[in-house]
């Protein structure tokens, strides 16, 4: 009797067990997927905090436009994730406008001091810009980028659209997990910056996940913008405030700087891979490497080879390094020198570089082709409204916080964007007064028999052209839908040649996320690269697609950042 109770209470075990199981698995989609896409008829919005998305939400039911929806996001997101953006740092955008059907690029990235020389570096014994303290600052281009944007494309006032900012940053918001994370690093390598602790670490210590987290003097610099537009950012009473602080603390940034920036509408440019338009913007930032690699990749099957197999990663990785040396040699601001955008982008260009891909053998040192003869963080965001507009923005500081300096009672850090120049003579990069540095973020664009189809990104300095890439591929070449593509597990390339001067030497390294098959690893060791596993630094993914059939937009926000996507 006590035998045949303890069978039926072993078997009784097992099927729980396995119920359990069969309950954590998702019955519908890939095994990696995270969870399902999200569809709504009449407005999308996916950010990487889900306060924010719903913030845009608001801001849409509200009849505001897909743009005044994005601005009310980014600044938003500048008070709850300072690790990677805020009005101190950057801004590029890519704008469907339905009304016209056309594509609008913003360039809102900021220039380097006009004070600052080669000079300054050299009498200072610096070979490098360093990330931390006032070398790396330059002109923030956030706000104006914000007013550039609402005065073709928005509708609601300012005021209102900074308004749940403006109150979030005197009511104070709870941190998230990876944002406190972030928070913690960040807040340890900057404390002893002017007015970083005060700042970001009431109480001497970095705010935990769950806690919150009061920006007065943010809600206060938000509350000046709204009410007296960009000209109080650089030309009144806060570029006043920044020049005096710039001055105490040894920082040549002044209010002359401030003064005579100036955002730029650029024409996105393209490839078309496998019947889609991939649109990225032009240098000074990184979008063209997506579309170099895309054109490198076209004549491959990679649906044959696999995904994340060992052949179709290394096509991948090879066709990044090419990317990248073209990108550590020839991308930078246009003001400053010739670039050749249309040919590197070029079909035939490709197929030149295309030969020195081996599909047997990773490359251990590439050069730059001749097309006319990695820290980083940021935010990415995109929302679309109910008239079918949608924005594409990428937002950031550079490196987590920025410089770490916070200019006296605003509540934010300046970007330290200028680390990414170069400090050797020589370079299409090199430092110079005025000039825009080099950039990592881009905001991304697809369409499709010249309709809107994608708008997406990838954050996570040199790993988004990878990123974009793999995203592509994923929806393109192996049918995943929109939330898939994200989920999937991704390769990162390190080691390729820089824009600031570093030289890959014996073909960088190749991290690969948990998810990819170890006997993948061994395949590519064989093959010649360096390959480890790591946690970490694979980027984070936003998306809204629209479904014509259906006449719906369908959104995604990977679980690697602490997003949502959301729409009504």
């Amino acid at each position: 009797m006590r035998c045949g109770l303890e069978m039926l209470l072993a078997a009784t075990m097992v099927l729980l067990l396995v119920g359990q199981v069969w309950a954590a698995d998702r019955i519908t989609g890939k095994p990696f997927a995270t969870r399902s896409e999200v569809i709504a008829r009449h407005g999308m919005a996916a950010t990487s905090h889900p306060l924010a998305t719903q913030i845009a939400i608001d801001v849409l039911q509200r009849g505001g436009t897909a743009v005044d929806a994005a601005i009310a996001a980014n600044a938003a997101l500048g008070l709850m994730e300072p690790v990677g953006c805020g009005v101190g740092g950057d801004l590029f955008a890519i704008v469907w406008d339905a009304n016209s059907g056309k594509l609008y690029g913003l360039n809102a990235s900021g220039r380097s001091p006009a004070s600052l020389t080669l000079r300054h570096f050299r009498e200072a014994g610096i070979k490098q810009i360093p990330l931390v303290g006032h070398w790396p600052v330059s002109v923030p281009g956030c706000v104006d980028g914000w007013f550039e944007l609402h005065k073709r494309f928005g509708k609601l006032p300012m005021k209102d659209v900074l308004a749940p900012a403006i109150q979030y940053s005197r009511e104070g918001f709870p941190l998230t997990e990876l944002i406190a994370y972030y928070w913690g690093r960040g807040t340890a390598y900057l404390k002893d910056q002017p007015n970083f602790a005060e700042t970001y670490a009431p109480g001497g210590k970095a705010p935990a996940k769950g806690e919150i987290f009061r920006n007065p003097d943010l809600a206060r610099t938000l509350e000046i913008i709204a009410e007296q537009g960009q000209d109080a950012f650089y030309e009144g009473e806060l570029a006043d405030t920044i020049d005096a602080f710039c001055r105490r603390v040894g920082c040549y940034l002044r209010k002359e700087d401030l003064a005579a920036h100036e955002s730029t509408w650029v024409e996105p440019v393209s490839t078309n891979y496998r019947g889609y338009d991939i649109w990225e913007l032009p240098p000074n930032g990184q979008g063209i490497a997506a579309l170099q690699m895309l054109n490198i990749l076209e004549p491959f099957d990679l649906r044959a080879m696999g995904h994340n197999s060992a052949a179709y990663l290394h096509h991948q990785i090879e066709a990044k390094k090419l990317a990248f040396e073209d990108r550590a040699r020839f991308y930078a601001d246009p003001d400053f020198n010739d670039i050749p955008v249309a040919e590197l982008i070029s079909k035939p260009y490709a197929e030149q570089r295309r030969k020195l891909l081996d599909p047997e053998r990773a490359s251990r040192q590439l050069e730059a082709g001749t097309p006319r003869l990695e820290q980083g963080d940021t935010i990415y965001l995109t929302v679309a409204d109910a008239d079918r507009n949608m924005i594409s923005l990428i937002q950031s500081n550079y490196a987590g916080f920025g410089s770490g300096l916070v200019p006296d009672g605003l509540g934010f850090t300046l970007q330290n964007r200028g680390a990414l120049l170069a400090l050797e003579e020589g370079h299409f990069n090199t430092y110079a007064p005025k000039k825009r540095p080099f950039h990592t973020i881009i905001p991304a664009f697809v369409t499709r028999d010249g309709k809107p189809w994608l708008s997406f990104g990838v954050m996570g300095g040199a790993m988004q052209p990878q990123g974009h890439v793999q995203i592509l591929c994923n929806l393109i070449d192996f049918g995943m839908n929109l939330q898939e593509a994200g989920d999937a597990p991704r390769y990162r390339h390190f080691g390729s040649s820089q824009p600031t001067g570093e030289v890959m030497t014996d073909g960088g390294e190749v991290a690969l996320e948990s998810g990819i098959d170890v006997e993948v690893l061994r395949e590519l060791a064989k093959m010649g690269h360096h390959v480890r596993f790591v946690s970490g630094g694979f980027g984070g993914y936003q998306a809204i697609m629209y479904d014509a059939a259906n006449d719906v937009y369908v959104g995604a926000s990977e679980s690697r950042k602490d997003g949502q996507a959301a729409g009504y």
